[in-house]
């Protein structure tokens, strides 16, 4: 083979070669356009939300629709579930695309973003038997036993659980040497809009105490009320 011949045959190769990633290369590109220009299913608002809103309450003002794969925003969501526990962190106005990066976790939002609809958070001052103080905690379920008097003008006592099942969603320090005599505690509550009303009038004109809930498999007995006659004459034949 000639000098003239062999370099005829390396810029044959050469052409060859370029022409192969040419054509992989536009292939490459059609199947790119292709995948960006396909349809994908996304989740948008159908109204708006402001920051706070549970996930459980957006999965139901979402409904989807198919964009281009370009068009999808970083971290969209693929189904409703995926905000179930979670809390808005900013608002979502009607037509937003439903994203993971507008979500905190419950957590994150501390006390506020365990609140909605007619929950309100109530911050409970009292003793450390009163309280539970170093028992209850964070998540725990209360009852609220009140002594109350039933006749302001003879001032009998009468005692009975005004409020049950609360949620604790602040429990008390453990009482501990660097607390000092007489320091008052104090546990956050969740009790609805009405419930307030009770446990602030038993706050302010009864003695009480907390009774902690089983964590599981909790049941309650029919309600009464104790009186001195109750206490004295039950049983009694």
């Amino acid at each position: 083979m000639t000098y003239r011949t062999r370099n005829i045959a390396i810029a044959v190769g050469l052409a060859l070669v370029a022409m192969l990633i040419t054509l992989l290369y536009v292939a490459n590109y059609r199947r790119s356009v292709q995948n960006d220009q396909a349809s994908v299913k996304v989740y948008v608002a159908t109204q708006d939300l402001p920051a706070g809103s549970p996930g459980v309450k957006v999965q139901h003002a979402v409904h989807a629709i198919s964009v281009p794969r370009r068009a999808v925003a970083p971290g969209a969501i693929s189904n409703p579930s995926q905000i179930a526990s979670l809390v808005l962190a900013q608002p979502l106005f009607n037509g937003d695309e439903v994203t993971l990066r507008r979500f905190t976790t419950v957590r994150a939002e501390g006390i506020r973003g365990q609140l909605s609809g007619t929950m309100r958070a109530v911050q409970v001052p009292g003793d450390p038997n009163q309280l539970l103080a170093g028992t209850l905690q964070a998540g725990d379920h209360i009852d609220l036993v009140a002594n109350l008097h039933a006749d302001p003008t003879t001032q009998a006592p009468a005692t009975r659980i005004v409020l049950r099942d609360l949620d604790v969603l602040q429990a008390p320090n453990a009482p501990g040497s660097s607390v000092t005599p007489g320091s008052m505690f104090s546990a956050i509550l969740a009790v609805t809009d009405t419930q307030v009303q009770r446990l602030f009038y038993v706050l302010k004109n009864a003695d009480w105490t907390f009774e902690l809930r089983p964590a599981n498999n909790a049941v309650d007995s029919k309600d009464r009320i104790e009186t001195p006659s109750t206490m004295l004459n039950e049983g009694v034949h």
